[in-house]
């Protein structure tokens, strides 16, 4: 295999992890810092709010798994 393609490959898989680090930490912080400002306004409406944040985080937490996978396969295309 060409070098060059796996010298892409390789460092494709690193940054596809690093974004996906870098947006669900941003997210996260996002979706519990609404949360908290909403719970603070109306402390009723504490437990859907949360119900709500854990499912959002939960749907965040999803895409750097994926990410992951992705990374996975491009450090197998790379190490061949």
């Amino acid at each position: 295999m060409d070098p060059m393609i796996q010298a892409y490959a390789l460092l494709g898989a690193g940054i596809v992890g690093g974004c996906a680090a870098i947006g669900a930490s941003v997210g996260n912080g996002m979706v519990t810092s609404r949360t908290v400002e909403s719970v603070a306004r109306q402390p009723e409406l504490k437990g859907a709010l949360q119900i709500l944040m854990f499912i959002s985080i939960g749907l965040i937490e999803a895409l750097p798994i994926i990410a992951v996978v992705i990374a996975f396969l491009l450090y197998g295309i790379g190490s061949k």
